[in-house]
């Protein structure tokens, strides 16, 4: 069943589908990663491309519920950042395509809301 949408604001960015699937930086056109679509419950993405553009995701759902902030480390399988508790696949971050990124996300199975600086 589709999530209902609460929250999406895109700057400079463009999702392949409504809240996940391929993101682009929408100056250069170049992809710069992977937001899968059922896994995460709320997302707060701020990066620089290599091109120089700044851009921005923020989404959350109708059903979204507040993360417990989480000091695990992602758990990293095929270039994806999953979830420390289930290994699920969150987003994965192409970091040779963006200068510097900061994310939040948070699984939406255990509600852990993982942090990362580059």
């Amino acid at each position: 069943m589709a999530r209902v949408v609460k929250n999406k604001e895109l700057v400079n960015t463009r999702l392949a589908t409504n809240y996940g699937g391929w993101m682009y930086c929408d100056t250069c056109k170049e992809n710069i990663g992977y937001l899968c679509y059922s896994t995460y419950d709320r997302l707060e993405l701020k990066y620089q491309c290599n091109c120089g553009s700044q851009g921005s995701a923020f989404i959350d759902f109708d059903d979204s519920k507040t993360g417990q902030i989480c000091n695990d480390a992602f758990v990293i399988i095929k270039n994806r950042f999953c979830c420390a508790k289930d290994n699920e696949p969150l987003i994965t971050i192409l970091d040779k395509k963006v200068a510097n990124y900061e994310l939040k996300i948070t699984c939406k199975a255990c509600q852990s809301m993982y942090r990362k600086v580059k």
